[in-house]
């Protein structure tokens, strides 16, 4: 089992858990209150940093119910935290724009994350054709 070493910001904020059988993630929270009008942006602090195993990166993602719940669309639609942001300042935020007014309280869930392998090296060839099938491009397949 990997160890994940975390530093709270907060006591405001209910810790981290996995829920064994339930799912591959992990909920995050809102560490501090924030109240947003449509169209604004904002950086959420999410109350945690952490030091993750070498040679894994975090995917942070909004919850199912983000939208639903607080009209938010998170900016960068995957936020990826890579292993060297891991001092003791680097606290994990979710970038948002509000598709609504809306407010956000200390301790609501509004993101989740999963650790992954960091990609293999790779190199690439430079070819002038490929040996695959050709599926005819980018939207072939149609609509239906």
């Amino acid at each position: 089992m990997e160890q994940i070493k975390i530093k709270y910001f907060t006591d405001k904020i209910d810790k981290l858990e996995y829920i064994d059988g339930k799912s591959d993630w992990i909920d995050l929270r809102a560490s501090e209150e924030v109240t947003l009008k449509k169209g604004e942006f904002k950086l959420i602090p999410l109350g945690v940093a952490m030091e993750l195993p070498k040679g894994y990166e975090a995917h942070i993602v909004p919850r199912s119910s983000t939208y639903k719940n607080f009209g938010l669309i998170q900016a960068n639609h995957c936020g990826i935290v890579d292993g060297s942001y891991c001092g003791d300042n680097d606290m994990w935020r979710m970038p948002v724009i509000a598709m609504r007014d809306t407010t956000i309280h200390v301790n609501d869930r509004i993101c989740q994350f999963r650790i992954m392998k960091n990609q293999p090296r790779i190199c690439f060839e430079q070819v002038d054709h490929l040996e695959g099938a050709d599926r005819g491009g980018f939207g072939s397949t149609g609509k239906n």
